[in-house]
C-alpha cells in the first residue's frame, strides 16, 4: 500500500510539473481603437488562431483604447512592460523614428506606385521584413513587431460639394492624418488639420473643418460622416498603403517557447490575407449602403490632385532620406523593389481595374 501511495504521489508530481510547463501565457494587447472596430474584430480572429496553434498555451486578450494607457502612450507602455502588447498603425510612431512612416503608411505608395498588395510582396519577399525587424532597435524600444492588417487603399475623403480642381480643394479645412501624409497636404496648400477619428464628426457639425478623410467606406460610415457630407471620393494617394500592427514587449516574447513564437508568426501571416479579404467585402457592402440608402454621391478625384500630391510626397520622402540613414535605406529598398515589380503589377492591374469599372458602371 505504501509503495502504491508513493507511486501515485510521484505521478501527481509529474503531472503538476507538466501542467506548470504548459501553463497558459496571456498576451494582453491594448488597441488604439474601441472594441467595436473592424480592426479589433480581426485582431480577435488572429488571437483565435494563436490559441489553436499553441493548444491554448498562449492566449490573447484584446483591451480597448484607454484600458491601461492613452492611445499615444501605447508604445511606451509596451516598451516598459506595463502591458504585454499594443495594436496601432506604425506610422503613429513616426515621432520616435521617421522610418516608421515607411512601414505604417508610406506616403503615396512610397512615391513609386506600390499598392497594398505590392507592399506585402516587398515586405515578405523583397527584404522588407528584415528591415522592419530592425526598426524597433533603431527606434530604441524593447519591442518585437508583427504586421497584421493591411487597411488601404484609403479613400480621399468626404466633401460638402464637388471639387473640380485643387483650387477648390484648397478652400477646404481638411482633416488629414498626422505625419508625412498631412505634411504633403500642407505642402500643396490644403489647410490640413490632424485629429482623432472620434473628433471628426463633431468638428464637421460645428464647422471647425469643412471636409475630412478617415479610412474607407465601412469605418467612415460607422463614424457617421454621411450624416453631414454627401460627396465621397474614393481615389486618393495619401494612404494607398496602410498597415495596422501588433507590438509585443521583447522580454515577454523572448520567454515564449519556440512553438509559441512560430504560432505568432504563422497567425500574423494568415492575418495579412484574412484582413485584406475581409475588408474588400465589408467596404463593398458599406459603399452600397451609403449610395443606396444615404444619398452619398461618388465623385471622381480631379486630375491635378495626383500630380500635385505626388510631387509633394516625393519631396518629403527625399528630405527625410537626406536626414536619416535608416529611412534612406528602407526607402531605397522599396524603390529597388518597385523598379522590378511595379511595371508588371501595374500593367496587370490596369486590365483588372478596367473590367471592374465596367461592371460597376453597369450597375448604375
Amino acid at each position: 500500500m505504501f509503495k502504491l501511495k508513493y507511486i501515485a504521489a510521484g505521478v501527481t508530481a509529474l503531472a503538476l510539473t507538466a501542467s506548470a510547463a504548459m501553463a497558459e501565457k496571456v498576451l494582453r494587447i491594448q488597441s488604439v481603437l474601441p472594441s467595436t472596430a473592424d480592426e479589433v474584430f480581426m485582431l480577435n480572429e488572429f488571437g483565435k488562431d494563436v490559441a489553436d496553434l499553441t493548444g491554448g498555451s498562449l492566449t490573447i486578450e484584446v483591451l480597448p483604447a484607454g484600458a491601461v494607457v492613452g492611445p499615444r502612450d501605447i508604445m511606451d507602455a509596451v516598451d516598459a512592460g506595463l502591458v504585454e502588447g499594443g495594436f496601432a498603425w506604425t506610422h503613429y510612431w513616426g515621432g520616435k523614428h521617421v522610418a516608421a512612416n515607411l512601414f505604417g503608411a508610406p506616403v503615396a505608395g512610397a512615391g513609386v506606385g506600390m499598392d497594398n498588395i505590392a507592399f506585402l510582396s516587398w515586405f515578405q519577399y523583397g527584404g522588407g521584413k528584415e528591415l522592419y525587424d530592425r526598426l524597433w532597435g533603431e527606434m530604441g524600444v524593447n519591442v518585437k513587431g508583427f504586421m497584421l492588417q493591411p487597411v488601404g487603399p484609403e479613400a480621399l475623403g468626404w466633401f460638402p460639394k464637388p471639387i473640380e480642381s485643387m483650387d477648390d480643394f484648397r478652400q477646404m479645412r481638411f482633416r488629414a492624418p498626422p505625419g508625412m501624409v498631412g505634411a504633403a497636404y500642407a505642402e500643396i496648400g490644403v489647410p490640413a488639420v490632424a485629429m482623432g477619428g472620434g473628433d471628426i464628426l463633431p468638428a464637421l457639425e460645428k464647422g471647425t473643418i469643412d471636409a475630412a478623410e478617415w479610412c474607407c467606406p465601412k469605418p467612415d460610415s460607422v463614424f457617421g460622416f454621411q450624416k453631414v457630407l454627401k460627396h465621397y471620393y474614393l481615389q486618393g494617394l495619401h494612404q494607398v498603403v496602410v498597415n495596422a500592427d501588433m507590438y509585443v514587449n521583447l522580454d515577454f516574447y523572448n520567454d515564449l517557447t519556440d512553438l509559441e513564437k512560430k504560432a505568432l508568426e504563422v497567425a500574423a501571416n494568415a492575418s495579412l490575407s484574412k484582413s485584406m479579404s475581409y475588408r474588400i467585402y465589408e467596404n463593398g457592402k458599406a459603399l452600397k449602403d451609403l449610395t443606396d440608402n444615404h444619398g452619398v454621391i461618388l465623385e471622381d478625384t480631379p486630375a491635378d490632385y495626383f500630380t500635385e500630391y505626388m510631387a509633394a510626397a516625393k519631396k518629403s520622402l527625399q528630405a527625410a532620406a537626406d536626414e536619416n540613414a535608416f529611412f534612406a535605406e528602407v526607402w531605397q529598398s522599396q524603390k529597388d523593389f518597385a523598379d522590378i515589380a511595379v511595371p508588371f503589377w501595374a500593367g496587370a492591374q490596369a486590365s483588372n481595374a478596367s473590367l471592374g469599372k465596367a461592371h460597376a458602371d453597369s450597375l448604375k
